[in-house]
């Protein structure tokens, strides 16, 4: 993966099914239309496919206003084959070298093609200072589970939150011992 001048990241396929040009750029505001509805076909299909549930997926997950609030307040990137957006990536900075994946979604079409763990590989190359990161899935998602363990996430806990009637998988990932700063 090399970086370009303009902070887009670009990556060969590794996968003979993967995009020969894959592209991983901060969204922008002109994006959260698109990016909202990528989100929301993505999250729909899984918890219909696979949770037996109609459609939905996380807080804010179909909203225009959620991913202006997520670009906002997080780290964003699209992810882009060609010139299509066809996912995303969203971080949350926790502090202290600890980074929260809050969401990654593949547009359904592109799944099964190795985007997902380019994706991860991405985020982990370019936040290389980061020692822990953490997120969390559902139960029903054993897809998912299956995904993050295979990218050496290892499930700690289990959580309800308030006001919802899903259980969540918390999994951590710790990174070998790193400088305090990027650069040292």
């Amino acid at each position: 993966m090399a970086l370009s001048g303009r902070g887009e990241a670009v990556c060969g396929g590794v996968a003979a099914q993967t995009p020969a040009l894959l592209r991983f750029e901060k969204a922008r505001i002109e994006d959260i239309k698109v990016l909202t509805e990528v989100q929301k076909r993505t999250f729909d299909d899984d918890s219909r496919r696979f949770g037996g549930l109609p459609a939905g997926g996380p807080p804010g997950y179909d909203s225009v206003d959620w991913t202006l609030w997520a670009m906002q307040t997080g780290i964003y990137y699209k992810i882009l084959a060609g010139d299509r957006i066809i996912g995303g990536v969203i971080l949350f900075d926790m502090h202290n070298r600890h980074f929260n994946l809050g969401r990654i979604f593949v547009d359904p079409d592109w799944q099964n093609q190795g985007i997902g763990s380019h994706a991860i590989r991405f985020i982990e190359k370019t936040f290389t200072y980061v020692k822990k990161w953490s997120l969390d899935t559902p139960e029903w998602a054993v897809r998912n589970h299956h995904f993050y363990e295979k990218l050496g996430y290892v499930k700690v806990g289990e959580e309800v939150p308030k006001g919802v009637d899903i259980r969540l998988f918390l999994y951590e990932k710790r990174a070998p011992s790193r400088p305090d700063r990027p650069g040292l």
